[in-house]
């Protein structure tokens, strides 16, 4: 577990691309892709997996956070707060059907790192006080990479969600590096991405361009 915990100003420069790795949603080596990834400038990634055995996926997990150690990359852990604080990961990621916020801080301290997908404008407003250090918010587009997924937001809505949220963000769902610039206009601080990544005949090229149109906009923003 980390000794302390980002600065605000650190962690929203750290979310600009988060890259979700889903080793259910590529036959490519997942460790492969998240190397390519993190040499094309990916700044965080996520470990999600949804029916992987608990074993299979802490292993995955300590050989995923190693890496991005070295890379001084965060690594979160998605929904498995047991595995996040067994891996050693900076953080995890939890949604509304999740553990609950307050008791996923109980179970991971101050000093990890709680990402949040709240599932409305109200959710998000108030994810702040209840433990969440940081909201993901979409699906912004339509994607296919979620089956659970809301209905889109659009960037009106997830403008509206980032001013709620007061904390924070990283938009996520249908993002490409044609759109990117667009939602980082709309006030988040980062792209959360899984085929736009992952999916692509060259991971190093996709995130490499990705990166580049979101920290154009950043710096434009």
């Amino acid at each position: 577990m980390p000794a302390t915990k980002l600065s605000e100003a650190d962690l929203r420069r750290k979310l600009a691309i988060y890259y979700v790795a889903d080793p259910e949603q590529t036959e490519r080596d997942i460790l492969a892709v998240v190397d390519e990834a993190m040499a094309g400038g990916a700044t965080s990634v996520q470990l999600r997996t949804k029916h992987t055995d608990g074993r299979d996926m802490f292993h995955l997990a300590v050989a995923m956070v190693r890496r991005c150690q070295e890379k001084d990359v965060l690594f979160f852990v998605n929904d498995r707060v047991d595995i996040g604080i067994a891996c050693g990961a900076d953080g995890v990621h939890v949604g509304a059907k999740a553990l609950p916020l307050p008791a996923t801080r109980a179970l991971t301290g101050d000093a990890m790192i709680i990402g949040y997908s709240p599932v409305d404008a109200s959710d998000a407003a108030t994810a702040g006080a209840r433990g969440a250090d940081y909201v993901g918010l979409g699906p912004v587009f339509g994607t296919q990479s979620k089956n659970d997924a809301q209905p889109e937001l659009g960037l009106l809505l997830l403008s509206q969600q980032v001013v709620a949220a007061g904390i924070p963000s990283v938009a996520i769902g249908g993002i490409t590096v044609a759109n990117a610039g667009s939602v980082i206009r709309a006030g988040v601080d980062g792209v959360a991405v899984i085929s736009a990544i992952q999916g692509a005949p060259d991971p190093k090229r996709a995130t490499e361009s990705l990166a580049l149109a979101v920290n154009l906009s950043l710096i434009e923003r």
